[in-house]
């Protein structure tokens, strides 16, 4: 590394908060001889100078449920009781045979004429 000052439009390496990665800036502000705010050359966001360091990553909470699935499915009252079909049922409706009707009644009309 050189042992120069930063200056105005360097480029350097940091953190960038919006695009969650480790990019190139440019120096926006100094402070002194100390870097104040970055812009990154990709999103265009300016930002604190960050030093570099990739934040920690989150804590999961323990008693969250794995899925949105889960957690819709938490939210919503047990599934009713369905009795037995066997105890509730109707009996089966008795098929119909329809030639047998069109022939009963071709007869009821003949009886007729």
């Amino acid at each position: 590394m050189s042992d120069r000052l930063s200056r105005l439009g360097d480029v350097i390496d940091d953190y960038c908060p919006t695009c969650r990665l480790l990019l190139n800036h440019d120096v926006a502000a100094l402070v002194g001889v100390a870097i104040a705010k970055v812009t990154c050359r990709t999103c265009f966001n300016t930002h604190d100078f960050r030093k570099g360091q990739v934040p920690a990553k989150r804590k999961s909470k323990k008693e969250e449920p794995k899925s949105l699935v889960d957690q819709v499915l938490a939210t919503l009252p047990p599934p009713p009781v369905i009795p037995l079909a066997s105890a509730a049922a109707p009996p089966p409706r008795k098929r119909r045979d329809l030639w047998a009707e069109v022939k009963r009644i071709q007869e009821q009309q003949q009886k007729k004429s």
